[in-house]
């Protein structure tokens, strides 16, 4: 029985070994950044610049339950879905 037993840990260990590995490595930074991303998306306010993901950089006019009013330029102001701010930015100093 008791053998068996640690044929059974024996062959199970590496497979334990290995899903921790993936698991620290992949798994546990994606979730941190995900968190880190939601709480920046929760800080944001009227007047924060933003990254959309496809490389606008918007100011925000609105915050809205699940959007932003934000304004391209002087004329222009649309809605974004949160979904798509990529990060706020932050202006270089030169």
């Amino acid at each position: 029985m008791e053998n068996s037993m640690n044929s059974f840990v024996g062959a199970f260990l590496p497979l334990i070994v290995l899903f921790a590995i993936f698991y620290f490595v992949l798994i546990r930074p994606q979730l941190k950044q995900q968190k880190a991303h939601k709480e920046m998306l929760a800080n944001l306010k009227k007047g924060d610049k933003v990254i959309t993901n496809g490389g606008l950089i918007c100011e925000i006019v609105k915050v809205e339950d699940k959007f932003f009013s934000v304004k391209l330029n002087d004329d222009t102001q649309v809605r974004l879905s949160k979904d798509f701010i990529f990060n706020k930015y932050e202006e270089e100093n030169k």
